[in-house]
């Protein structure tokens, strides 16, 4: 058996893909025990995080394992085969390995260095223990996963590289302001009560801000960790439930959200409604070539601009020129039918009286009908590929400054939480993955990493040694076991022929026998484990049962023995 592992995450998927393809935990359950029922895998574990989702196995073959768990990921991620493939890397045996270490310890991270990964694996490992999809093979593997991420941590300086997700999220909200001169005094909503929101609201508590409410679907956890700010933190924090999120929306300044939803929590009529509410005016969206106008304002007529000014990813459709609907932010990330219906109010659209009939007017109409059925074809492209995304562009633009906002949200959930077209509003900072992934990129690399890459590194030439030895291990308890039987076969006749013999001689011919076996096979199995242990060591294994003609089935028994005992042996 093999270990492969075949998955996505925010290295390999854009945003987009990486959002419909996200699992809640019933689903990775379901795919958990999906995998281990096909005929390739033996074990499965799924480790799913805010940016990735990967897929861990014990396959015989790998051909068709890659076939096999690429076709599950796709069907349980609700995303087609033939989209999902280009997305999806696929690593085995040590390279695997590698892979898994080097997540552990925060190198393939978004943030470089943050360790909440490691509780993400452990969450991981346990769901695959209580499933009992984890066998021997991937209960050593995520285990030591475990202690090498540890490790790095604690004997380097990786930490520093990089923070959490949550702290770097704050710190692009600040935009180069100290987060706790940011922070102080501030109001602030925290959208859910997991772990990642959970420590969101824990460093807002920790940065000063005058108040943190928690909104929770489970009203009595959203009261668990208020009531935990309050008394940890010092904080001063209350619970409120889902449904008072907009009364909330309209008094706080900082909003976090992280939900397991599939559906957005705000939308971005919702956080221009609260700004309206807090300021009395009607709000502007900010666009790259200006602002639109203020929202409730009478509607322009239907206009034809170019590509530049399009926030949707027109590479989906093949021919597309240019590009630019009235209204162009609620576009963003509708789904087919939205899109029809919207290509039906544009090709509706009116053009000014005072220039109906001149050369101005007719080629706005016809550049109208040319969006329109646009608009068909990225409809008819989603009906297949799902929502279309929102192509981002950097806020501020030239001559025209975006205005200080009054409010900040911080959207670490996927898929997401937050509306992407709220960051266009007057007014209002989004910081979402995917701005995250964008500024990460760009992110500085400490020292220390190379520290940690040469951790990972001895660690899975480690493991795979142990693993190879631990494969041999079989062998040499039957060729051991053999050789015991023959010399209780022996030791059994000799009492036979020679039965004047005391006990006192019986004892010393049994002693004699036994340390001339031991002494022949010591140096060969001591030599075989060695040998097993290095690269291609595998077929020692295979000599000796050739050599001995070991019986395959007492290897096996040894092997599901050991298997046992393991499994015994593991924590709840």
């Amino acid at each position: 058996m093999s270990l492969l592992v075949v998955g996505l995450s925010h290295r390999s998927a854009p945003v987009s893909v990486l959002e419909r393809a996200a699992l809640s935990t019933d689903a990775q359950i379901k795919l958990a025990q999906d995998t281990v029922a096909a005929e390739p895998a033996t074990e499965a574990a799924v480790l799913g995080t805010c940016n990735r989702i990967e897929l861990y196995a014990d396959v015989d073959k790998f051909h068709a394992g890659v076939a096999e768990l690429s076709t599950l990921l796709a069907q349980h991620c609700g995303v087609g085969l033939e989209e999902l493939t280009p997305y999806l890397y696929v690593h085995y045996e040590d390279r695997a390995v590698h892979h898994l270490f080097s997540v552990a310890c925060g190198l393939d991270s978004m943030v470089v260095g943050e360790g909440q990964i490691l509780g993400q694996i452990k969450d991981s490992l346990a769901r695959a223990q209580e499933l009992h999809t984890a066998g021997r093979l991937l209960n050593d593997l995520f285990q030591q996963a475990l202690r090498v991420g540890k490790r790095a941590h604690s004997e380097t300086g990786i930490d520093r590289a990089g923070q959490s997700l949550v702290t770097f999220g704050l710190e692009q909200l600040a935009a180069g302001e100290d987060v706790g001169a940011w922070a102080a005094g501030r109001r602030a909503l925290v959208i859910g009560a997991g772990s990642m929101s959970s420590l969101a609201a824990a460093t807002l508590a920790r940065a000063g801000v005058a108040e943190i409410v928690v909104a929770n679907r489970t009203f009595e956890r959203a009261e668990r960790l208020a009531q935990i700010l309050a008394d940890a933190e010092g904080a001063t924090a209350r619970a409120v439930r889902m449904a008072a999120v907009s009364a909330e929306l309209t008094r706080a300044d900082v909003v976090v959200s992280c939900t397991g939803a599939t559906g957005l929590v705000l939308t971005a009529d919702a956080v221009a409604e609260a700004l309206q509410d807090r300021t009395g005016a009607p709000v502007a969206e900010v666009q790259d070539g200006g602002r639109t106008p203020a929202a409730g304002a009478a509607p322009a007529p239907a206009t034809v601009g170019t590509e530049e000014n399009c926030p949707l990813d027109l590479a989906a459709v093949q021919g597309a020129s240019g590009f630019s609907v009235l209204g162009e932010a609620a576009v963003a990330g509708l789904d087919a039918a939205a899109l029809e219906q919207h290509a039906a109010w544009v090709a509706g659209g009116t053009v000014d009286r005072r220039e109906q009939g001149s050369a101005r007017a007719l080629k706005a109409v016809e550049d109208t009908r040319a969006e329109a059925g646009l608009i068909d074809a990225l409809a008819r492209t989603a009906a297949s590929s799902g929502r279309v995304p929102e192509r981002r562009r950097p806020e501020p633009v030239a001559g025209i400054p975006r205005p200080v906002p009054a409010v900040f949200l911080l959207d670490l959930a996927m898929p997401r939480d937050i509306d992407a077209a709220a960051h266009r509003l007057a007014g209002v900072r989004l910081v979402d993955i995917e701005s995250l992934a964008e500024a990460s990129a760009d992110a500085p690399m400490a020292a220390d990493v190379d520290q940690v890459r040469r951790i990972v590194s001895d660690e899975v030439a480690a493991f795979g040694a142990a693993q190879r030895a631990q494969h041999i291990t079989p062998t040499v308890v039957a060729l051991r076991t053999m050789a015991a039987d023959v010399v209780a076969a022996e030791i059994a006749r000799l009492d036979g022929r020679l039965p004047g013999l005391d006990a006192r001689q019986r004892g010393e011919i049994r002693q004699a026998v036994h340390r001339v076996v031991d002494k022949l096979l010591h140096a060969p199995t001591v030599r075989v484990k060695q040998l097993a242990a290095e690269p291609g060591g595998a077929g020692y294994a295979d000599a000796l049962r050739t050599l001995f003609d070991l019986d395959p089935e007492t290897v096996a028994a040894v092997s599901r023995a050991v298997d046992n005992t393991d499994e015994k042996d593991r924590p709840a």
